[in-house]
């Protein structure tokens, strides 16, 4: 984990910068008492997240493409405005309510106002999927989506937002214990976790309140396997030699707390990927055809009709957005 910190009053400098460190973006100065724009970026990488502290010192417009992540927008003072997706859904942050920006969706931010300095966190969308996956102890079974507004002032939000900025802020001072690898990764587990608690999402309270069956050691070690690697060509013969137990133990302790068999659990992972990638991707750049084989999936047909009860659409729907 590193900080990096930023300084400039050359507006292509700060939409570079932005683009570096989050999204490819447009920046347009909208300021009509000639406050002088003064960009400012202290941000702090930590595996699947960028935390950052950033301002602009006059205000701004912005528009991006789809994030292809999760945002979240936590202003200290002065506001944001933002419109999401094809509804354009307007959303405002406040010191007193946070922004939650879904992956997917063109994403315009209307006015970042001047006094605006917001803790900005990107948080890779495959990363959280993983983690809610591993404290549900089985696939979700549908596309995680976050609530869009969340309490700062108060509870898990002002805890979560709290949290966050010690992390970022320990960094830049080059604390070299959350640098450390054994520290760095609980850091990184913590702050996935402290999200899906904070914000609203369908199983907030299944992981509030947990009460299911532990997930068994050798179903453990099947699913982490799986996930390392979905594209692999796994078998269950492979999968029980790899989770150190019989077939049918493993295919009896799957039904049991993955609520589906070890075969059933590989197909979901590659199609979780498969939808990822398309969602991400460049039409104009990218075959369905590619993306499906590298997962692993090498009957076409098949393939589409999976995805298509899997999410409703079908795969070349979800790469043109």
């Amino acid at each position: 984990m590193g900080g990096s910190s930023f300084r400039t009053g050359d507006v292509d400098e700060a939409r570079q910068e932005i683009g570096a460190r989050y999204y490819a973006n447009t920046l347009d100065v909208i300021d009509t008492r000639g406050r002088p724009f003064a960009a400012r970026l202290d941000t702090v990488r930590l595996g699947p997240l960028m935390i950052g502290d950033v301002g602009c010192g006059t205000d701004v417009r912005m528009r991006f493409g789809e994030l292809g992540a999760f945002h979240l927008n936590a202003p200290q003072g002065g506001t944001m405005e933002v419109r999401q997706g094809r509804s354009g859904r307007r959303l405002l942050a406040t010191p007193e309510e946070a922004m939650l920006l879904d992956p997917a969706g063109e994403t315009f931010l209307d006015r970042w106002s001047w006094d605006c300095r917001s803790l900005s966190v990107k948080i890779d969308a495959a990363a959280l999927r993983d983690r809610l996956e591993a404290l549900l102890g089985r696939p979700p079974g549908g596309r995680l989506t976050l609530g869009t507004r969340l309490d700062i002032t108060r509870g898990p939000g002002l805890s979560w937002v709290t949290f966050a900025r010690q992390v970022a802020a320990g960094a830049l001072a080059g604390d070299g214990l959350a640098g450390h690898e054994l520290v760095a990764r609980p850091l990184q587990e913590a702050l996935l976790n402290g999200l899906l608690l904070a914000a609203e999402h369908p199983w907030r309270d299944e992981l509030a309140h947990p009460g299911g069956p532990a997930r068994p050691a050798p179903v453990k070690r099947a699913t982490d396997a799986v996930r390392a690697c979905p594209e692999h060509p796994f078998t269950t013969t492979e999968l029980a030699a790899l989770a150190r137990v019989s077939v049918r133990r493993l295919q009896e302790s799957f039904r049991q707390y993955v609520g589906m068999s070890p075969m059933a659990y590989v197909r979901e992972v590659r199609l979780e990927r498969v939808h990822e990638e398309l969602r991400a991707g460049d039409p104009d750049g990218l075959s369905v055809g590619d993306v499906a084989w590298r997962w692993g999936f090498t009957h076409p047909g098949r393939f589409a009709a999976q995805y298509r009860a899997r999410f409703g659409e079908t795969p070349s729907r979800t790469l043109r957005g």
